[in-house]
């Protein structure tokens, strides 16, 4: 990741929609101007800082586009990131992984898809399986998948060997947590399409921010998926003639050799980039 973010912090053209809850953009220091919401009945912005809606959103945002110097991890400050709210202020923060029903997520990934976005971060889990939600959420996993955009979504903190409708979906990539010793953590989800599909990405002892724009680490696979879905946006905004299965396969692998294990690879954001470099424009790799 260092690498690949020492050559670029992204570009404007790059669009990535993050579903989540609203962000806290009261800190101009902190924040690049290439932040956009989406409009809907939830407000993006934040109205009570310390709400389990706002802090989670704030986080995640921080990992993926606070400015570089921060103390988030910034990968990707200068793509632009579209804020689609699904997580109200108004719900109790009780420190668990947010969660939306399929067809709250149904909704909000096609406003995504409809606004440009080429990366969609889902750092969230899904309740409520009726059969027409679950329907409705698949149509939309699939109409990201023929619009060419690219659906991240976390693993999941409950520690079990199984999977979701987002997991499932073989165009969405899974996201479990790992150790900086490069192993599953032990409440990270994992499971036979996690570990065919999927990537593993850092989860522990995460630093981004937090209320009022301070400090604050969190574990989890909400804080693994952002790593994914900013490498995507670095490696589409070098390579933006490529095409969203060619980036998928080069961050994932999936499609260059068949993985049986609930287990899944961890990222590595540089050897995506060499893979792609090898076939476009002839840029160097080192």
């Amino acid at each position: 990741m260092p690498a690949l973010m020492q050559r670029t912090s992204g570009h404007s053209e790059v669009l990535i929609a993050l579903i989540d809850g609203p962000v806290l953009m009261d800190r101009p220091d902190l924040w690049t101007s290439n932040v956009r919401h989406l409009g809907h009945q939830l407000p993006a912005t934040c109205a009570q800082p310390t709400s389990g809606a706002c802090m989670h959103g704030t986080f995640v945002a921080g990992v993926l586009s606070a400015k570089r110097g921060s103390p988030a991890p910034a990968i990707c400050p200068d793509c632009t990131l579209l804020v689609r709210a699904v997580f109200s202020e108004k719900s109790n923060g009780n420190g668990q992984m947010p969660s939306a029903t399929p067809l709250e997520l149904a909704d909000a990934i096609l406003d995504a898809v409809k606004a440009g976005a080429r990366v969609i971060n889902l750092s969230l889990s899904v309740v409520d399986s009726s059969p027409r939600g679950q329907q409705q959420l698949e149509a939309a996993l699939t109409y990201a998948a023929t619009s060419g955009a690219i659906v991240v979504a976390a693993a999941g903190n409950q520690g079990e060997v199984g999977g979701s409708v987002l997991s499932r979906h073989p165009w969405v990539i899974s996201v479990a947590g790992c150790d900086l010793q490069r192993r599953p953590t032990g409440e990270s989800n994992l499971g036979g399409a996690i570990g065919r599909f999927g990537l593993s990405a850092p989860a522990q002892n995460i630093t981004s921010l937090g209320p009022n724009g301070t400090p604050e680490t969190f574990s989890g696979t909400s804080a693994a998926a952002p790593f994914v879905s900013g490498t995507v946006a670095l490696l589409w905004s070098e390579f933006p003639a490529a095409s969203a299965s060619t980036i998928k396969i080069a961050v994932t692998g999936v499609g260059l050799q068949s993985r049986r294990t609930v287990v899944p690879p961890v990222l590595d954001a540089w050897s995506a980039y060499q893979a792609l470099a090898a076939t476009y424009t002839g840029r160097k790799t080192s």
